[in-house]
């Protein structure tokens, strides 16, 4: 699927890039095959999920 050569892994490469984004759907397609959600949650291309990791809404900013 990556373009690079050789092809990004996910330990290898510090950021792959995106080749599909999806912004109205909330997810964009990496190069190292991961999908990426607008909600900081990951599908991995081994199928292995990784949950959002939101900040908790105490250490949120709000503007006055």
């Amino acid at each position: 699927m990556c373009a690079h050569q050789p092809s990004c892994r996910r330990t290898e490469s510090p950021a792959p890039h995106v080749v599909a984004a999806h912004p109205e759907q909330g997810w964009s397609l990496l190069c190292d095959g991961s999908i990426v959600f607008d909600d900081t949650g990951e599908l991995l291309p081994d199928g292995r999920v990784i949950a959002p990791h939101r900040a908790p809404a105490d250490r949120l900013v709000v503007a006055a």
